[in-house]
């Protein structure tokens, strides 16, 4: 699978909350969609923590 870009993911995210948001989905598809959310979630998260990271060594090295 190629690797998702943070935006991506954030939009994606984006548009599953305004399903939620507006009753669009039936109980089948949302699960399925939490569970998209999720692994979503996962990935922002850990592309914000490795970003943070990187950051951080820099400012160190400086």
């Amino acid at each position: 699978m190629k690797e998702q870009k943070y935006e991506t993911a954030m939009k994606q995210l984006e548009e599953i909350v305004g399903k939620m948001e507006s009753g669009e989905l039936d109980i089948d598809s949302l699960s399925k969609e939490l569970k998209t959310a999720q692994g979503l979630i996962k990935l922002c998260k850990d592309k914000l923590t490795k970003t943070e990271e990187e950051i951080n060594k820099i400012m160190h090295n400086s």
